[in-house]
């Protein structure tokens, strides 16, 4: 799985994703650290990554674009750190990868996880 980590969490995740068998780059490698969310979702559609994000805003605007993809992965802890949820994150990555492949958005918590298959419908 090809995936692009966002601003709002740490490049330590590159090697963390890499050691999984994923091909993984920090945005501030590609791009500008102000680019807006919507660049990042051009990028990542036309480069075919994944958005590995703790950011709502890709979510919404796949939903209000009716977009079927770039997938997105998003976390929603407080604690996003590689330390507390390498663990929770490679596993929801390899039980909803062919999801991931296919076009989806993945949740994940200390508690759950959930996935959405694009496209997202309003509910």
């Amino acid at each position: 799985m090809k995936i692009v980590i966002d601003m709002n969490l740490s490049p330590q995740w590159v090697p963390v994703l890499k050691s999984a068998g994923h091909v993984s780059i920090h945005w501030s490698q590609v791009g500008a650290v102000s680019a807006p969310d919507r660049e990042i979702l051009e990028w990542a559609r036309t480069n075919n990554h994944i958005v590995f994000t703790h950011d709502l805003d890709f979510g919404a605007i796949i939903a209000a674009t009716n977009a079927d993809s770039p997938s997105v992965f998003q976390i929603r802890t407080q604690d996003v750190s590689p330390k507390k949820l390498s663990t929770i994150v490679l596993s929801a990555l390899k039980q909803f990868g062919e999801s991931l492949n296919e076009g989806a958005l993945v949740t994940v918590n200390e508690k759950q996880s959930r996935v959405r298959i694009f496209p997202l419908k309003k509910a």
